[in-house]
């Protein structure tokens, strides 16, 4: 039988490659995207597509009613869209920390528990979430995303205990450095909420921003999001799906790192990681 997924966060990146995959292996995929001129992309591209912001709940009900309505069944949602805030703990202030949990923690949230609904009646389904190395191994500058991926981790790593036994499987998509728009969008609110002449930081700052105004990747080991997107589909396809996916070479050593390591080696390490990115 022919499954089907809802992907949110699919304009370009991990979630637009998973797509393209997924469709390719036969699944019903219904990509969604915060903004009408992506839906409309998709849509000439063949896709079942609507217009999704996971920080609007009436939105997220009324995509998982549509596919419902269109296909009868969810097999399995992608929790992909979210975004990065950069800046230290201390220059993020209470409307950027909202933003960013509103996004990347309330938003998959909500569209969790409203596909929850359906898969306790149907008393099966898949949940993959995209969280990041950086929701086990903390980094500097990246405080806010990197609270957002924790919190992501441990909401699934409860819902697997919740749901143990149901027929319902959570997995957690952790990728290190993959080539996406995530820099470009991540400038665009660092540049929002961080003042950064004012900052004791602003020396480190002017490195963030070389950063992430550098095209191409900064980072060794940096894979594509089709390789990235290989990981989603194996995982969705698995008999018995695992709990974590990393992805790339740093997500799997951090993760074997940090049980390992005491813990002031691992944060010199991560304080290393994060000084030999591109300046």
């Amino acid at each position: 039988m022919q499954k089907t997924i809802l992907i949110t966060g699919c304009s370009s990146g991990i979630g637009y490659a998973a797509a393209q995959l997924l469709r390719q292996d036969n699944w019903r995929v219904y990509t969604s995207c915060r903004r009408a001129e992506d839906v409309e992309r998709l849509r000439a591209e063949g896709f079942h597509s609507l217009q999704l912001d996971i920080t609007n709940d009436e939105q997220i009900q009324t995509a998982i009613k549509t596919v419902i309505t269109e296909f009868g069944r969810l097999d399995a949602l992608f929790c992909n869209a979210g975004y990065g805030q950069t800046g230290a703990a201390e220059d993020i202030s209470r409307a950027a920390l909202q933003e960013q949990f509103n996004t990347n923690v309330f938003g998959t949230w909500q569209c969790i528990n409203a596909a929850m609904k359906v898969f306790r009646r149907q008393q099966y389904g898949r949940i993959l979430v995209n969280s990041s190395i950086l929701g086990y191994a903390a980094m500097p500058w990246r405080s806010a995303y990197i609270s957002s991926k924790f919190a992501l981790e441990g909401l699934c790593d409860t819902l697997r205990q919740e749901t143990h036994a149901s027929g319902i499987h959570i997995s957690l998509l952790e990728p290190g450095p993959i080539a996406t728009r995530f820099r470009p969008n991540a400038l665009v609110k660092f540049k929002q909420y961080i003042d950064v002449e004012n900052s004791v930081h602003r020396a480190a700052y002017q490195a963030q921003l070389n950063r992430l105004q550098t095209a191409g990747a900064v980072a060794p080991f940096t894979l594509t999001a089709e390789q990235c997107a290989n990981v989603c589909v194996r995982a969705l396809n698995a008999r018995k799906p695992k709990a974590r996916y990393p992805v790339t070479v740093p997500a799997h050593l951090f993760w074997y790192l940090k049980k390992l390591l005491p813990i002031s080696w691992l944060d010199w390490l991560c304080r290393i990681a994060v000084s030999k990115q591109r300046k």
